[in-house]
């Protein structure tokens, strides 16, 4: 029972990790200990930690596990979610099953490159959308580059994501101005939409929807809070940055 504990609690923090819904991490806890033969079997996530236990001929385990790293990879949820719901199919024993989970995480990501090249792709794409032009994209696209490479590497050295987004948020007013000024960009707002939504909490807004709709109030909160102060962050290093332009440089 323990080992069984073990790897559902694994399965849960994976796709806790990777920026599923705490209700999907519930159920896939609930499902792999009923189907290891548990005969209790209760689970409850938040989006910074897990508490599950199982209760089998009498006795209890409990097992609770903190996740600090969130990042998003919804292939990895995907290939839990399928892996959960295939053990009887494919007799997957504990073991086999802990060594499939291990596989999963453990697969390569994208490139540092690949990352970047598309996060300036959807800057400038975006950029289009809300009504740019190609120069206005081209900026927004070389924008897109620069803060999302500066965002992978500090996440990396471990800075916090606060400063991270207010940071990038200040980059994103500061280079259209720029760009504007050389004539690298022809609108100013329509640059700093597109490259701004890369910094956007999108993921965590819906999240926060799904999890309030499915009953989980408390992780829904949650993910709204978050999702609000990432939009303060943001708010803030892009407001500061225009601020000082407007009142100490007179403007555009």
């Amino acid at each position: 029972m323990n080992e069984i504990l073990q790897v559902a609690m694994f399965a849960g923090q994976m796709i806790l990790e990777n920026g599923g819904e705490t209700y999907r991490v519930e159920e896939t806890i609930w499902r792999i200990c009923k189907i290891y033969g548990a005969d209790e079997a209760e689970s409850f996530a938040t989006p910074t930690g897990i508490m599950a236990s199982i209760c089998h001929q009498g006795k209890t385990y409990s097992l609770t596990r903190r996740v600090s790293n969130r990042t998003v990879n919804l292939d990895k949820i995907d290939k839990v979610n399928d892996l959960s719901r295939s053990i009887q199919s494919k007799k997957l024993s504990v073991s086999d099953f802990k060594r499939e989970l291990d596989k999963i995480n453990n697969l390569n990501t994208y490139s540092f490159l690949i990352v970047i090249l598309f996060s300036g792709l959807a800057a400038g794409s975006f950029s289009i959308l809300f009504g740019g032009n190609f120069k206005d994209a081209f900026s927004a696209f070389l924008i897109g580059l620069g803060i999302k490479g500066l965002a992978l590497k500090w996440r990396d050295v471990g800075i916090n994501t606060f400063f991270i987004n207010s940071i990038c948020g200040g980059i994103t007013a500061l280079l259209p101005i720029i760009f504007f000024k050389l004539g690298i960009s022809s609108q100013i707002n329509q640059t700093i939409i597109g490259s701004i939504m890369l910094l956007v909490p999108g993921l965590a807004i819906t999240n926060a929807i799904r999890d309030t709709m499915s009953g989980d109030l408390l992780s829904g909160i949650i993910r709204a809070s978050e999702a609000f102060l990432v939009a303060i962050s943001i708010a803030v290093g892009t407001g500061a940055v225009l601020s000082f332009w407007i009142s100490n440089l007179g403007g555009v």
